[in-house]
């Protein structure tokens, strides 16, 4: 409510023209100056000034509610909501369901480990009709580094889904519920969320992927320059958790992975089995990978989720039945491993 407009507040035309005139168009430019100023500025009385803020404060500030509505329009969240499966039924477990709706989830991995792949799969998920266990839907494929393959997006159909693949026309049709937007810089990025917002309801979107977030800041500033970063990230770390919230759709955004000294990963509270892991193996160079972006990044996500590879371990099946295999992903989960094939 902060851009609402003062021009729709209320208030009496001859202070509303005031502030007009005086270039404060919205609730957030006027609260963001002191009485004192803006006395100075519009040049009334501080009865007048005292009266008009607040009028704008009372009807751009959200109202205050009670333990008790905050619980039910939580129950009631849960119930409008839902989970996308990923049809990994360890990962699915873990997650109560799938992705879940409503809520930033964030795939963080170094380069190579399948975080492009696993989004692949999850926007067709979005699109398999619900009969099959898809969401019946449009996902938004936000490609700011080049990679999605529209080859290996069949490849994945034909593996995953071969009953409903091969019928007349089918792949036709998921693919065309499958959009990809490629943005070159953070202005084309911002622009793309602008429009996406209008277009949820419109186009029947259910997923919206982001691969990845890291790779589009890294062009726009160093990664030593912390505070842009973060000042650049701010509004839309903010702009997608409240997209996620007010669309009921799950938004998957990839995240890479830098390297940091073992100490000050083992803070890291999704890395707590770093620090015992480098007690006995110095060298391994896992220990001093961590998620980019920075905590204010990892803080807003709602679930993270940490792809690594690991070698001499097995596959298990759906069933929880062991076979031998090669070098496979994992993903950890709230201190689990999630096995993927």
């Amino acid at each position: 409510m902060a851009g609402k407009p003062i021009s729709q507040m209320g208030l009496p035309n001859s202070i509303a023209n005031l502030f007009q005139a005086r270039n404060i168009l919205t609730a957030k430019d006027a609260l963001s100056l002191t009485e004192f100023e803006l006395m100075e500025l519009l040049d009334v009385a501080m009865d007048v000034v005292t009266s008009a803020i607040s009028h704008i404060s009372e009807i751009a500030c959200p109202p205050c509610q009670t333990a008790l509505s905050l619980m039910e329009n939580h129950v009631k969240n849960d119930y409008l909501g839902g989970h996308l499966p990923t049809r990994l039924k360890g990962l699915d477990d873990a997650l109560c369901g799938g992705i879940p709706f409503g809520a930033l989830t964030e795939l963080v991995g170094p380069a190579g480990i399948g975080k492009t792949q696993f989004c692949l799969k999850l926007s067709l998920l979005a699109a398999l009709p619900t009969s099959y266990g898809g969401l019946d839907g449009c996902a938004i494929y936000i490609d700011t580094e080049s990679k999605f393959n529209s080859r290996r997006l069949i490849e994945i159909a034909e593996n995953s889904f071969p009953e409903i693949f091969h019928l007349k026309g089918m792949a036709q049709k998921l693919a065309g519920r499958i959009v990809v937007l490629r943005p070159t810089s953070l202005t084309e990025f911002t622009e793309s969320l602008q429009q996406i917002k209008l277009s949820l309801l419109q186009h029947r979107v259910k997923l919206l992927l982001i691969d990845s977030m890291a790779a589009l800041l890294s062009n726009e500033c160093e990664w030593d320059q912390k505070a842009s970063r973060q000042d650049s990230l701010g509004w839309h770390m903010s702009f997608l958790k409240s997209l996620s919230e007010f669309s009921r759709i799950p938004v998957v955004v990839t995240n890479q992975v830098r390297a940091q000294s073992s100490d000050y990963a083992s803070s890291y509270p999704f890395q707590v089995h770093v620090r015992d892991q480098s007690i006995r193996n110095s060298e391994r160079s896992e220990s001093h990978l961590v998620g980019a972006l920075g905590f204010n990044w990892a803080h807003a996500v709602n679930i993270r989720l940490i792809l690594e590879a690991h070698s001499g371990i097995t596959l298990e099946t759906d069933n929880g039945i062991e076979v031998a295999g090669p070098d496979i992903n994992t993903i950890r989960c709230q201190g689990m491993v999630l096995r993927i094939p």
